[in-house]
């Protein structure tokens, strides 16, 4: 699930987005894959995770994803962990951590902050290497161009 998490990510790199890819799996099963879109749709919600929980109850036919796992490549922004707890998702695993703004264990812990209804169970470090050579390649790539 990681691996196709990935080509959602080099697909969001190929439209000049940053390279963040994600899966809603259930029993085995692709619920749902998305890719960044807030360039494309000039939609600042428009996050890998977002979009494709958002297919994801489209569906299952419920916005209640408690069966789920979702498989993204960079661990989820304040904004993306809470969609993730608003949907009940069961298990959350990343990829790379993110220093700036991970809200699954590294800058906040929303997914499993204890005050709230819900937790969802997080593994981190999945593939990371990878997902971190995407980044690190598409924003290397960013600066070259400013550059120019």
């Amino acid at each position: 699930m990681m691996r196709l998490a990935l080509a959602e990510a080099r697909r969001a790199a190929a439209r000049g987005e940053v390279p963040v890819g994600a899966v809603v799996a259930r029993q085995g099963q692709v619920l749902a894959r998305a890719h960044n879109l807030r360039e494309t749709a000039r939609d600042p919600t428009a996050h890998a995770e977002v979009l494709a929980l958002r297919e994801a109850a489209r569906m299952a036919g419920s916005w209640r994803l408690e069966d789920a796992t979702v498989y993204v490549t960079l661990e989820p922004c304040p904004m993306c962990a809470g969609a993730l707890w608003l949907a009940r998702v069961a298990r959350l695993v990343y990829g790379a951590t993110d220093e700036r703004a991970g809200a699954a264990g590294t800058l906040y812990d929303i997914v499993r902050d204890p005050r709230l209804n819900h937790r969802v169970a997080t593994a981190g470090g999945l593939l990371a290497e990878e997902a971190r050579a995407l980044l690190r390649g598409f924003f290397a790539g960013l600066r070259r161009e400013g550059e120019a």
